[in-house]
């Protein structure tokens, strides 16, 4: 089993920072690529940003400029820095790591959230 321990989230003013991590856990396995999502109150889950092993990352125009994704191979740690944060950001954010099993099947595993809140 495999799993993500998020951490960072917290109450932030509007032009402020936040750095959130993900890190993934168990044996058995190689990370394809981690990424951020996020869920605000009755919208749906969204893509922010992703990065592979190889280190190609993918994100939402939404972000760009503000946001930056790394990642720690060592650790199977990815990192999601936050810049300039805005109030349409507050939202839960979601670590999404797609793994490789040594059977050679692709899995895909879901942290627990973590709440960002943006406001004044």
């Amino acid at each position: 089993q495999v799993q993500l321990v998020e951490s960072g989230g917290d109450l932030v003013q509007p032009g402020g920072s936040l750095r959130l991590s993900c890190a993934a856990s168990g044996s058995g396995f190689s990370i394809n690529a981690m990424g951020w999502y996020r869920q605000a109150p009755g919208k749906e889950r969204e893509l922010i940003e992703t990065i592979t092993s190889g280190g190609s990352t993918v994100y939402t125009d939404s972000v760009k400029g503000r946001f930056t994704i790394s990642r720690d191979s060592a650790k199977n740690t990815v990192y999601l820095q936050m810049n300039n944060l805005k109030p349409e950001d507050t939202a839960v954010y979601y670590c999404n790591a797609n793994i490789r099993r040594f059977s050679g099947r692709d899995y895909s595993y879901w942290g627990q959230g973590t709440q960002v809140t943006v406001s004044s």
